[in-house]
């Protein structure tokens, strides 16, 4: 299979199953054992072993070759070998501590999604990039990306409400206190 085709099967098979921040590096300058390392994150166990059972059915069933799968015990890191690609699903905390992109970020791919739009690596860089710089912008960020896999528009407007509720609420009490204590009266 054409090494563009299967990584458009692979990272289509993450989407599915929303895999986080999908990265997808060519390297073939650093390694002869495969042309593609792809590394995905999935939120928990069961998601991360979904994602890895995505790649290998979707890859099975456009005509690929699965030559192995590891990790899939835990759930916290597995790994899928494709031959000319290897698929990295991992937790965040794994996947910050290891750092796989320091080892093989060197030649990011770019993948246009089938709307035309920016890649998807571009998207979790740009949405990464964001929650490193500033907090509000990565709230800005997670409030886009929800909106991207589906949340609807109320259930991020009910969270906002809330939030500004509770901070209200707490203002407001603070006020009452405020007044309550210049209102008590003093022994002479």
């Amino acid at each position: 299979m054409d090494i563009r085709k299967l990584q458009r099967v692979v990272v289509d098979a993450l989407e599915d199953v929303k895999g986080a921040d999908i990265r997808v590096f060519n390297s073939t300058g650093l390694t002869q054992l495969f042309d593609r390392v792809i590394i995905a994150s999935g939120t928990s166990n069961r998601q991360t072993k979904a994602l890895a059972a995505s790649v290998r059915d979707k890859v099975k069933s456009a005509g690929g070759q699965i030559v192995s799968v590891e990790g899939e015990e835990t759930g916290e890191w597995v790994l899928v070998d494709l031959g000319d690609a290897i698929v990295h699903v991992m937790q965040p905390a794994i996947r910050s501590y290891y750092n796989l992109e320091e080892i093989w970020g060197a030649k990011p791919v770019a993948l246009k999604s089938l709307d035309g739009a920016e890649g998807t690596a571009a998207r979790s860089a740009a949405s990464r990039e964001a929650a490193a710089s500033d907090p509000e912008r990565a709230t800005v960020a997670r409030k886009s990306a929800a909106k991207k896999v589906g949340v609807k528009k109320v259930a991020v407007r009910k969270l906002a409400t809330a939030k500004v509720g509770a901070k209200a609420a707490a203002t407001k009490d603070a006020a009452v206190k405020r007044s309550a204590s210049r209102k008590t009266p003093t022994a002479h």
